[in-house]
């Protein structure tokens, strides 16, 4: 609505925004109440920071959405499953342990390795569904850099240790990048949801290969004994060849799921042909190294996507940004999402019963406010009217070269919002 009408100055007075905080739509409480007139803004927070922080802490160890996005067995078999894994690190079923265990060092790299697997998945965890492509990749580069560390711990003595614990270290990262991407790949291939029957014929093949692998590796290490150089030489051109294996293993992989990148990708291209590449097209145009992202960031670089901030907090807003919002807010009337164009980037504010397709109509109606070059009071409009125009034929065309449009793989969203506006507290939903 525009501010000069003088119905839009009326409604404009005051605008309240709630921040909500949790790992699901279900599970929600509210952290914070902002309220902005004409000449002022007036904030309120609610509970603790060491109560937010016990939250995080605990996702590391749960599934998002929990308890509501597992089933009720979930809980009795996770116990006992613990349970058991907790007796095996004692030494229970196994002939040679003994109640003492190993010696320190070896207790040292194992708590570091485990230590380090719980941070990866607290820090990293929601995002290995989302970036599957690139974290496989990660998670056998972590692998052969695990290995590099056990062949130089011998050759350094003095620092065996640290050696040890990094080697641990990096494997720990790997079981976990690993064992995520595998499950996400796992469902992508199981057209049939037989998901069950290609793990196993996958455990079967890896099985298979590591006999022959094993035979090979005998061989080599028989030809190159007594030899170092040999030695050095013929990893250094197995680890290299095993990254290049997995690259071209990975960048084969045409998903149909839409995360930050491919959904920017599949957008670019509609708006400029009005038709959406088929996933194998957007395979080759996927960025899945991760060093590309830190030379990106090193050299001020953003993608389209990039640009995008979904699941925005409610408290970064400042006076002048909620008399934006107060402004634009008619351009979002029956949305569950409010935008906030900002210093060129835009951050999406996702109202608290947002639904997962809300939250892809807000990225994706993000992207195309990113993308507008129209001038700042225009374009909420261009933008609003490009969704009403195109955007269901947008999702249609996805669905017919067959990908998933049900959600978004995206981060965690751990903030979500709730507002009102005008003289009359009318909510805006």
């Amino acid at each position: 609505m525009d501010a000069s009408h003088p119905e839009g100055e009326a409604a404009a007075r005051w605008v309240t925004i709630e921040e909500w905080s949790g790992s699901s739509a279900s599970a929600l409480s509210r952290t914070a109440v902002l309220t902005a007139s004409a000449s002022s803004l007036t904030a309120h927070r609610f509970g603790s920071r060491w109560g937010q922080i016990g939250s995080r802490m605990l996702g590391a160890f749960v599934p998002e959405g929990f308890p509501g996005s597992v089933t009720p067995d979930y809980v009795p078999f996770q116990m006992w499953d613990t349970l058991q894994a907790l007796l095996g690190a004692i030494g229970v079923g196994e002939q040679s342990a003994t109640v003492i265990g190993a010696t320190f060092q070896w207790f040292l790299r194992d708590l570091t390795g485990m230590l380090g697997g719980i941070l990866f998945t607290f820090y990293q965890g929601s995002n290995l569904d989302s970036n599957a492509k690139m974290w496989r990749l990660v998670a056998d580069f972590m692998n052969d850099l695990g290995m590099l560390m056990d062949l130089l711990s011998p050759l350094f003595p003095s620092s065996l240790i640290v050696i040890m614990c990094l080697g641990s270290l990096s494997r720990s990262f790997t079981g976990v990048a690993s064992g995520a991407t595998r499950a996400a790949l796992t469902q992508h291939f199981a057209l049939a949801k037989n998901a069950a029957d290609i793990s196993a014929k996958e455990g079967s093949q890896e099985t298979l290969a590591t006999m022959l692998g094993m035979g090979l590796g005998m061989l080599l290490a028989h030809i190159t004994r007594g030899h170092a150089l040999s030695v050095w030489t013929s990893f250094l051109s197995l680890t290299v060849f095993h990254m290049y294996a997995n690259y071209k293993a990975v960048q084969s992989l045409s998903l149909t799921t839409l995360n930050y990148e491919r959904a920017s990708i599949l957008l670019h291209y509609f708006k400029e042909c009005g038709e959406v590449l088929a996933p194998q097209k957007v395979s080759q145009l996927e960025h899945i190294l991760p060093f590309w992202s830190t030379w990106r960031k090193l050299n001020k670089i953003k993608l389209p996507h990039e640009r995008v901030h979904l699941g925005a907090k409610a408290s970064m807003l400042t006076h002048s940004d909620m008399l934006v919002i107060a402004k634009t807010r008619s351009h979002y009337e029956n949305t569950n999402y409010l935008l906030l164009d900002k210093q060129g980037s835009v951050y999406v504010f996702i109202h608290k019963q947002a639904t997962p397709a809300d939250v892809l109509r807000s990225f994706v109606h993000g992207l195309v406010l990113a993308s507008s070059t129209q001038t700042s009071k225009s374009q909420h409009l261009e933008a609003r009217r490009w969704m009403d125009e195109m955007y269901t034929n947008f999702i249609s065309k996805l669905q017919s070269e067959g990908y998933s449009t049900e959600r978004l793989l995206s981060h965690s969203i751990l903030w979500r919002a709730h507002w009102l506006h005008g003289q009359h507290y009318e909510k805006l939903k």
